[in-house]
């Protein structure tokens, strides 16, 4: 009987043990992350705020680019085929159906060039190439703002390095002989702050810009292949009319 109380004492000594050291640890507490976050941020001066408002921005634009582009991008794989067979028919008013029933850059090209045929084909491909322009000025709209941010973000970051340094000499300073490290703590801490939130403003916008350019090439480029796809028809359904 003595083996079977000493691992009963001893269990309980070390469940004691296990409960004593829990309750002195203290638990992780999200909170103090959060507040400890915050601080940092207010640190960083008021050049922060413009910051955050410049990566609210630049993440709205790029989501918004973003759906812009994959609405775009949607059409029928066969939309040119279909266009092609229509046309070959006679068949006009359907082609140009079949062209409303996409609201996208290239519907929209063929759409106009199906209603300038009869015309003489300099006309067909001036007015296709002017809807085009627009179309591609519509799908890069917002890319130099987002561009700005990723030029401009790192520059005000720069900016509040520059400003927290002379916070920090200022302060060096005004303390004369009592120069104390906690005089320069305070400065530099504002400048690396800001350093690390403009480069992250910065680093966001431009991938993002980079991305949605990337996307923008790839539209322009199907709806360049869909306009000499098109002009092939016009100019194969011209030498049989002759």
């Amino acid at each position: 009987m003595l083996f079977p109380l000493l691992q009963t004492d001893s269990l309980e000594a070390l469940a004691e043990s296990l409960n004593q050291a829990a309750e002195a640890t203290p638990a992780a507490q999200p909170t103090e992350m959060t507040e400890s976050l915050w601080s940092m941020f207010t640190m960083g001066g008021p050049l922060m705020w413009v910051l955050l408002a410049l990566s609210i921005l630049a993440i709205y634009l790029i989501g918004r680019k973003w759906w812009v582009l994959k609405n775009a991008s949607k059409i029928d794989p066969h939309f040119m085929q279909d266009i092609r067979d229509y046309l070959t028919e006679g068949k006009t008013k359907s082609a140009i159906t079949l062209c409303r029933k996409y609201d996208n850059p290239v519907a929209r090209m063929i759409e106009t060039g199906i209603g300038r045929m009869g015309r003489p084909m300099a006309d067909i491909q001036s007015a296709i190439e002017n809807i085009g322009n627009v179309e591609v000025a519509r799908l890069e709209k917002g890319l130099p703002l987002l561009a700005t941010i990723a030029g401009g973000a790192p520059m005000i970051g720069f900016l509040g390095t520059v400003m927290g340094m002379v916070q920090a000499f200022f302060n060096m300073s005004k303390a004369g002989n009592n120069i104390d490290i906690t005089l320069l703590s305070g400065g530099i801490y504002t400048a690396m702050l800001t350093t690390v939130g403009g480069l992250i403003v910065g680093i966001i916008a431009y991938f993002g810009y980079n991305w949605l350019t990337s996307k923008v090439s790839d539209l322009v480029y199907k709806m360049e292949s869909s306009t000499m796809e098109f002009i092939d028809i016009v100019i194969n359904e011209t030498a049989e009319e002759k």
